[in-house]
């Protein structure tokens, strides 16, 4: 489930500043712990999208190298801006950057002293939305920087952490740990009060074998499927891999914790009738916009 992007600034401007969604009925925002993590509470869909780069794609500098993705403080906070984003999706699994991490949370707390609108008939309210970020693997950084990477994108201020290609439940146990020994507060089936997401992926065959001893791992708070490389990992199996990331979200939820899965035009209607509560936009923030307005009727949420 890998994604880049371009923040493309003047079509987003014109979606923030036209955007019509509203806070849902059954969940209050809190702007402690971000919009999303408020609405999975409730049992609500939450809708977001990866934060898109703001470098043209294939920038290079003047020695012709290719130059990594940027993410500024303005970047973010035009992002929290716009009212139908629950939460943000920072993909650093190709490449770890710490300082993309302190520009977004900066721009995303910041929007938190604004506000953004509910309802027509009620005031406004300060909200923001939740933001996650995956890291690179256990399997490729290995254990104690992950355990350090976990540890910093939560004190840096991030709502959230999502571990990519948890491959067992043994690894899973490891990964839940790394919230433990940061002392996060991980929002849970067995802790409603929580205010930390801790999010496991599951993304190769090995650990679709594994679903049902991974999803029985206590402490933590979303079970996800990355559709684009299991779909890979199982040859080009795409109804194989789409039937798994069902069975992902159906044990996740026997367990109590919602699913995020991604999304487009033509598959947020199928991703929301089938019980995910996490629906991922990639692309221009307009386009994800228009995708979300969508996805909002479907699961009726004003």
């Amino acid at each position: 489930m890998r994604r880049t992007g371009w923040l493309v600034a003047l079509p987003f401007a014109a979606t923030v500043l036209g955007g019509c969604a509203r806070a849902s009925k059954t969940s209050p925002v809190s702007p402690a712990t971000g919009a999303a993590l408020s609405l999975w509470k409730s049992g609500s869909a939450a809708f977001g999208m990866f934060v898109p780069s703001e470098r043209a794609p294939g920038a290079v500098d003047a020695t012709g190298t290719r130059l990594p993705p940027l993410y500024t403080v303005t970047g973010a906070l035009a992002l929290a801006a716009n009212p139908l984003l629950d939460y943000l999706f920072l993909n650093l699994e190709g490449a770890y950057d710490a300082n993309a991490v302190r520009a977004m949370v900066a721009g995303v707390k910041r929007s938190s002293a604004a506000t953004r609108p509910t309802r027509p008939t009620r005031p406004t309210r300060p909200t923001r939305p939740t933001l996650l970020v995956r890291i690179p693997t256990i399997a490729d950084a290995g254990v104690d920087v992950t355990r350090a990477r976990v540890k910093e994108v939560l004190g840096l201020g991030a709502d959230g952490v999502v571990i990519p290609h948890v491959r067992s439940a043994a690894e899973a146990r490891t990964a839940v740990a790394f919230f433990t020994e940061a002392g996060a507060n991980v929002w849970s089936p067995a802790n409603s009060n929580g205010t930390v997401i801790a999010m496991l992926m599951v993304e190769d065959k090995g650990a679709i074998a594994e679903l049902t001893d991974i999803a029985a791992v206590k402490g933590y708070s979303l079970l996800s499927c990355g559709i684009g490389s299991l779909t890979r990992d199982m040859g080009g199996d795409a109804p194989g891999a789409e039937a798994a990331c069902k069975r992902t979200r159906d044990l996740g939820a026997k367990a109590g914790m919602p699913s995020m899965m991604t999304a487009t035009g033509s598959t947020i209607t199928d991703r929301i009738e089938k019980g995910y509560l996490g629906l991922l936009m990639s692309g221009p923030a307009d386009q994800a916009s228009v995708i979300i307005r969508a996805g909002r009727a479907v699961a009726k949420r004003p």
